[in-house]
């Protein structure tokens, strides 16, 4: 059983034999996940920010990981990456414009994670609301750090930093929506 696993909300990661050290290693596995997604981008023509890999890759590992290690592994990608680890977008640091929706990772990590524990992502459509769910909040952080970045009014920050995004992140939680319960079944099935 894990360190930090409560009693009977189980994710995959509790799956993992293991405690205090299996722990941080999925925490920094997590981050390195993150960054490594990060790195598959594709420019949004006219917004400061790019569609990434970066935001599927931190609702799985909320998912996977739990509230807490996911929590915890996306508090070091965001710690690492402004204090000058090469793992955001484009092998960046230090603080783009991009960097609240980085800091959504970090509480959409942690619901995500929460929820997951609950059964949020053992069905496709529970699935489907867990991380539509996760992406409401890393815009509920983005957008305003958006604003306040580029100089920009609300409707000009949702036309750069969410519209472009939207058939892209339904394409990630569909992605979502197939591998967490598949994850699980094939888990029953040993």
């Amino acid at each position: 059983m894990s360190v930090i696993a409560v009693p009977g909300r189980r994710v995959l990661a509790d799956l993992v034999p293991g405690s205090l050290a299996r722990d941080i290693a999925l925490v920094v596995a997590g981050a390195g996940l993150t960054g490594l997604a990060a790195q598959v981008a594709l420019p949004v023509p006219g917004s400061p920010v790019p569609i990434t890999g970066q935001t599927f890759a931190a609702l799985l590992v909320g998912a996977a990981l739990g509230w807490q290690r996911g929590g915890a592994s996306m508090v070091l990608y965001l710690i690492a990456g402004v204090a000058g680890v090469p793992w955001f977008q484009g092998a960046s640091s230090g603080m783009p414009a991009s960097l609240g929706y980085i800091v959504g990772f970090v509480f959409a990590g942690v619901l995500v994670g929460w929820l997951a524990a609950r059964g949020g992502d053992r069905t496709p459509l529970r699935t489907v609301g867990t991380m539509a769910l996760g992406n409401l909040v890393i815009y509920a952080f983005g957008v305003p750090w958006l604003m306040a970045a580029a100089h920009i009014g609300f409707g000009k920050a949702l036309a750069l930093g969410v519209t472009p995004f939207l058939i892209g992140d339904a394409i990630k939680i569909a992605l979502a929506a197939g591998l967490l319960p598949a994850a699980w079944a094939l888990v029953k099935r040993k």
